[in-house]
C-alpha cells in the first residue's frame, strides 16, 4: 500500500513553476558546528577528521533476492565495491565508516565471491573502518575486518543507522531518501541527502537500493520546512529547499 505524503508541503506544489538549479561538483553544509562535504557519489566527507561516510551498501541484495525465486542481476555487490573504491582512491580517508545495511541480510557476507570479499579487505588497508549495525545486518557471519558498532560518537556528531529524535547532531541512514525537482527540462527522482541543523539522512550507497521519496510520512518530525537537500545528479550535487520538492 503506498504512503500517504504529510503535510509539510504546500498545496497544489506540482503547479510551482519549474526553477533552475545551479550545479556544483559537490555541495557542503554545516552540522552541529562541523562542515561536511556531499559528494555526488553520495558519500559524505569530514576533512577534519579524514573520514569517509557511506550508508545502506546493501552488498549481496541480487542473492538474497535469488534465495527466494526473484532474480535480479547478480552483480550488484561489484559494481557498488567499485564504486566505493573509486571514491576511497579520490578521498584518501583515515577512517571509514558505513552506516548500517551494509549487507542485505546478516548471511550476506557468506554469499561474498572471493574476489569481492578481497576488494573488501584491500579497502581497509591502511585505514580504520567501522561497521555500524543495521536493521538487515545487526551482525555478520564472518570476519570482514574492521569494528562492528551500533553506534559511533566522532568529535561532536552521533553516527547511527536509524535517525532518531534526540537532541543531538547526528548522522543516519536507513531511509534511503530521494527527491522528486522539477527543473526547466523536466522532473527528475535522484537520490540525496536531507539534511537540517541537526541532522543529516544520508542516500543509499548501494546499486540495487531503492528510494523513499522525502515527502513521505516517515520522515515527519525528521525534517522541518527549512530543510536542505543536497541531490545528486549524474555530475554535480544540488542544493534545493525542501519547499520545492514533490511528492511520488
Amino acid at each position: 500500500m503506498q504512503r500517504k505524503p504529510y503535510s509539510m508541503r504546500p498545496l497544489h506544489r506540482d503547479r510551482l513553476p519549474p526553477v533552475a538549479l545551479p550545479p556544483v561538483p559537490a555541495s557542503s553544509f554545516e552540522l552541529g558546528g562541523e562542515e561536511l562535504l556531499a559528494d555526488v557519489s553520495g558519500a559524505l566527507w569530514w576533512d577534519k577528521h579524514r573520514a569517509l561516510i557511506v550508508s545502506d551498501l546493501h552488498f549481496e541484495k541480487g542473492s538474497s533476492f535469488a534465495r527466494r525465486g526473484i532474480f535480479l542481476p547478480p552483480y550488484d555487490t561489484r559494481a557498488t565495491l567499485q564504486r566505493l573504491a573509486q571514491v576511497v582512491l579520490r578521498y584518501q580517508p583515515s577512517l571509514v565508516i558505513a552506516l548500517g545495511d551494509s549487507f542485505h541480510d546478516g548471511e550476506g557476507p557468506s554469499r561474498l565471491s572471493q574476489e569481492d570479499q578481497a576488494q573488501i579487505m584491500r579497502l581497509q588497508e591502511g585505514r580504520d573502518w567501522i561497521w555500524i549495525a543495521g536493521n538487515h545486518d545487526t551482525a555478520f557471519s564472518k570476519d570482514l575486518g574492521g569494528e562492528m558498532r551500533q553506534a559511533f560518537q566522532l568529535g561532536a556528531l552521533h553516527l547511527v543507522h536509524e535517525p532518531t529524535l534526540e537532541g543531538c547532531a547526528e548522522i543516519a541512514g536507513h531511509l534511503h531518501p530521494v527527491a522528486r525537482v522539477t527543473s526547466p527540462m523536466g522532473s527528475s527522482r535522484r537520490r540525496c541527502f536531507a539534511t537540517t541543523q541537526s541532522r543529516c539522512i544520508m542516500p543509499a550507497f548501494g546499486a540495487l537500493a531503492g528510494g523513499l521519496n522525502i515527502c513521505d510520512i516517515a520522515y515527519q518530525g525528521l525534517l522541518n520546512e527549512t530543510a536542505t537537500l543536497h541531490v545528486l545528479g549524474r555530475n554535480r550535487v544540488y542544493a534545493v529547499p525542501v519547499s520545492r520538492c514533490l511528492p511520488d
